[in-house]
């Protein structure tokens, strides 16, 4: 995806945990972060404590989406992830993407990885890897304020 390209719809996942969401719902509310991880990788993990606290921290001015794809056969196991996500309280609504159908709508090469959308649900920030939570938290930052100032 290229910066301010429109949210590909949420379709074809293999299951949604937590609930479902369409693009429609999540366009003109608010902004929204979509993040992708795996079972299988380690850098997720990691940075799942700090998705878990924007999720709580911006709960009310941002909308958060998990995105669960498979690196390898072993990740393709419902039940895994469905323990793996309880485990790191991932209680956001997960999209499954076992076919890679939204992976390959977002280009998306990496876990993990992170997607900032603004209100409009036009791509504001794009990151890939473990570190950076900083730049993340500024350019969400930068996108609620923009919100902010609008009203």
């Amino acid at each position: 995806m290229m910066l301010r390209d429109l949210m590909p719809p949420l379709d074809g996942a293999t299951v949604w945990l937590n609930g479902e969401v369409a693009r429609d719902d999540l366009i003109g509310e608010k902004p929204t972060l979509i993040h992708f991880w795996s079972i299988s990788c380690g850098l997720c993990k990691e940075a799942i404590p700090s998705i878990n606290e924007f999720r709580t921290q911006y709960k009310e001015q941002l909308n958060v989406i998990a995105v669960h794809i498979p690196r390898s056969e072993k990740d393709l196991n419902i039940e895994e992830i469905k323990k793996v996500a309880k485990q790191h309280n991932i209680i956001q609504p997960i999209y499954v993407d076992n076919g890679h159908k939204l992976t390959d709508a977002f280009k998306n090469q990496y876990v993990p990885a992170y997607y900032v959308f603004d209100k409009k649900g036009r791509l504001r920030h794009f990151q890939a890897g473990g570190s950076g939570m900083k730049m993340l938290t500024k350019r969400v930052n930068r996108v609620l304020e923009e919100v902010d100032s609008r009203m």
